[in-house]
């Protein structure tokens, strides 16, 4: 799904030349395939509203432009929908091909639901020659690939970092943990010198900043079994990592009076404005943070692993672009597609949003002019990681399965091996249907 809660205004339009309305979705019927492969006509896409959508804006209408001037006689309808109704949107477009896109942006945690739904074209071949996508991300690539097909493009990755009050570390005479468990006791630390601050703050609703943990101690949300996936989350390595997360929660440093409920951007809100010396946020989190009380008084590391020297893998978070299986401009909204992603593309969105290009090449040159970008650039190299490539994933998340595992642990409700466990059996639950 897309790297955070964002705050969307009602939907607008991408106002240039050749860029007009597009018709809202209309109730759902049955799933009908391509009508065709006209070469000529109007493109529509939808892509996500961000809270300062302007900049987005100038870099579509770029890409845009030059997708039309080299395709004569194509027009391209681009408008911004809300990111908090897009499942309604898009599931009705699957469902209605005369209302839907011919190209949609997607959460990446979306593209096996909507796979399942017979919603996105497949794209391997078309992926297979283009050659920006030899420098691709192998865990971008993942988020749009199911059972060995590529279901679109990725658009852009982010991933979680440690921030950290350098004026704080300064004065207690601290350096950056090198470790979870030095991470832990310097939290404990920070918090009986300034009662103040939360030492690292944490939230029992922060899926996302939770599962590296996990991931670090040797578990896993899910495995594969076949066809299916099953919950590993009662396993003995998940069920540390869940303990050594929950244990930061308490009066030594994030009371869960206060944290259990907690979700990332109140995290990264509670860091930027001066609460926290320590929080885990993304790259995506940057400008917030500089636009606090901690500007200038802040640095980012990759968060530690479990032993001196290892980066705990980060959830690979982002968006992909993909083609609508209905489209009737299939070789068009392909090209589309490609202007949309490409290298060029990417490396103005980093610029303009700071949104992570997937291409590896790319990352690094962005690394390298904005020197902000390389612990995330480093966590994804070290390897990051994803949710289960499963329809029932998005049965999980909208059901609040982690949240309220860690809310249960953390009120005393339940024990980790009590809470992991039925944590795991509602997971199947959803795998299973």
């Amino acid at each position: 799904m897309p790297l955070s809660a964002r705050v969307t205004a009602p939907a607008v339009l991408l106002a240039a030349a050749g860029l007009t309305a597009v018709t809202a979705c209309a109730p759902s019927t049955s799933v009908t395939g391509a009508r065709g492969d006209a070469r000529t006509g109007t493109l529509r896409v939808w892509l996500f509203r961000e809270v300062d959508n302007k900049p987005k804006e100038a870099v579509a209408r770029e890409a845009v432009a030059a997708f039309t001037r080299n395709h004569p006689g194509v027009r391209v309808d681009v408008a911004y929908i809300p990111v908090y109704t897009r499942a309604q949107r898009i599931k009705a477009a699957f469902n209605d091909p005369k209302s839907a896109p011919d190209l949609v942006e997607y959460g990446n945690t979306d593209t096996a639901g909507y796979v399942r739904d017979g919603g996105l074209a497949d794209v391997t071949a078309d992926l297979a020659t283009w050659a920006d996508a030899k420098d691709t991300d192998p865990a971008a690539k993942r988020s749009v690939t199911v059972d060995g097909k590529q279901y679109g493009a990725p658009l852009f990755v982010g991933v979680r970092a440690l921030y950290y009050r350098t004026d704080v570390f300064r004065e207690l005479g601290l350096k950056p943990p090198g470790t979870l468990a030095e991470l832990a006791a310097t939290a404990r630390k920070i918090h009986k010198e300034r009662p103040g601050l939360y030492g690292l703050v944490v939230g029992g609703a922060y899926t996302y900043g939770a599962m590296p943990f996990v991931w670090a101690h040797g578990g896993d949300m899910a495995e594969r079994h076949g066809r299916r996936y099953v919950s590993a989350l009662d396993g003995d390595a998940a069920r540390k990592g869940i303990k050594a997360y929950t244990d930061l929660f308490g009066d030594d440093n994030c009371p869960a009076s206060k944290c259990a409920r907690m979700g990332g951007n109140d995290t990264v809100q509670a860091f930027a404005s001066g609460k926290a010396a320590m929080a885990i946020g993304g790259d995506f989190s940057h400008r917030a943070v500089e636009n606090g009380k901690v500007k200038g008084a802040y640095a980012v590391v990759p968060l530690p692993g479990v032993r001196r020297g290892q980066i705990a893998p980060a959830f690979a978070g982002g968006n992909n672009l993909g083609v609508l299986k209905s489209s009737a401009h299939r070789t068009l909204a392909v090209d589309l597609m490609k202007s949309l992603a490409g290298k060029r593309t990417q490396a103005r969105l980093f610029d303009a949003m700071g949104f992570l290009p997937t291409y590896t090449d790319v990352r690094r040159e962005a690394a390298r002019r904005q020197p902000f970008a390389l612990p995330f650039v480093r966590t994804l190299a070290a390897g990051a990681r994803s949710v289960p490539a499963s329809p029932g994933w998005a049965a999980v998340d909208a059901g609040q399965v982690l949240p309220t595992l860690f809310q249960e642990v953390v009120s005393g409700r339940r024990s980790v091996d009590a809470a992991a466990g039925r944590a795991a059996r509602k997971m199947n639950e959803a795998f299973a249907k």
